[in-house]
């Protein structure tokens, strides 16, 4: 069975444990891992959702159960293992 996870409210890890390469308005050479975006806002939603500038990464990041976890806590250390396993040197 396929089911579709939305996002959990509040959480943003994806908006702030990943490194992004890309750039994002007010962040023109992308934003390091454990950064948060500037474009997350104060109740961790991205103020530039579904327009033309969010970076094409942000886009394609889907949430998903083994992503996602229970809770925000889970998911920032998911995130933050995965960039961990991914950095290059």
């Amino acid at each position: 069975m396929n089911m579709s996870l939305s996002c959990r409210m509040g959480c943003g890890a994806c908006c702030i444990a990943p490194s992004i390469s890309s750039p994002i308005p007010g962040m023109p050479h992308g934003k390091p891992a454990g950064v948060r975006c500037v474009q997350l806002t104060d109740d961790n939603r991205c103020a530039i959702f579904g327009r033309p500038e969010r970076p094409t990464v942000c886009g394609g990041l889907r949430p998903d159960a083994e992503m996602c976890g229970p809770d925000r806590d889970y998911a920032m250390d998911w995130i933050t293992g995965l960039e961990r396993a991914t950095a290059t040197h």
